[in-house]
């Protein structure tokens, strides 16, 4: 009696094993992917890849700050700090992106946010007060792809200058790189920094 319990106990768990199986390992992924292939998500399921000239360039969800070989002749729009780097406007590393977790009252924090004041400050040959928040404070990441319209305007006169473009023609692209709100009322209007900096490269050719 008790083997013929054992029997059917046993019979019945592997016929759930390859039911779950079926469904969970095969079923699921597959129906996954197939919602990835959708026109209109595909690109976001493949990691939402910028391309120029047919090549990836990047990623339009991953800020990855631009350095000019001659910091005198700076050409690029900038991306926020990154926390997790050494120098106080350079890039930061995609593998090991995070915050500070430093406080507003922080010593340390507010002396970085000084010294890259006076850094921008001098960059864009401007006034410490011209300077927005988002230019010398780390996202929650360290790898936000997106800037404040103000801090975008900062850098036009110098952008446009160093490309040989015009303060208008590059107002423009800034403007076309723009997002507004997330349904019409989330967040702040947000400009996406490698997408302008392509823009730019374009309209100087």
């Amino acid at each position: 009696m008790i083997m013929k319990v054992l029997y059917k106990q046993t019979i019945a768990g592997l016929k759930m094993l390859l039911v779950l199986t079926v469904l969970l390992g095969v079923g699921y992924p597959l129906a996954v992917w197939a919602v990835a292939r959708i026109p209109g998500l595909s690109a976001n399921a493949e990691g939402s890849i910028v391309t120029q000239n047919g090549q990836p360039v990047g990623s339009s969800l991953i800020g990855v700050d631009p350095v000019a070989k001659d910091p005198a002749h700076d050409p690029y729009f900038h991306n926020r700090p990154s926390a997790g780097s050494k120098d106080p406007l350079g890039p930061g590393d995609p593998s090991t992106s995070g915050a500070s977790n430093k406080g507003t009252a922080n010593a340390d924090l507010l002396a970085t946010v000084k010294q890259r004041q006076e850094l921008i400050a001098q960059r864009e040959g401007v006034d410490v007060s011209k300077i927005p928040a988002d230019a010398v404070t780390a996202s929650a990441s360290g790898l936000d792809p997106q800037i404040s319209p103000a801090y975008a305007e900062l850098q036009v006169p110098r952008v446009a200058r160093e490309n040989g473009l015009s303060e208008d023609a590059v107002r423009k692209l800034v403007a076309d790189s723009t997002t507004g709100r997330g349904l019409g009322v989330l967040g702040d209007p947000g400009v996406n920094v490698l997408q302008l900096n392509l823009a730019v490269a374009a309209a100087r050719h």
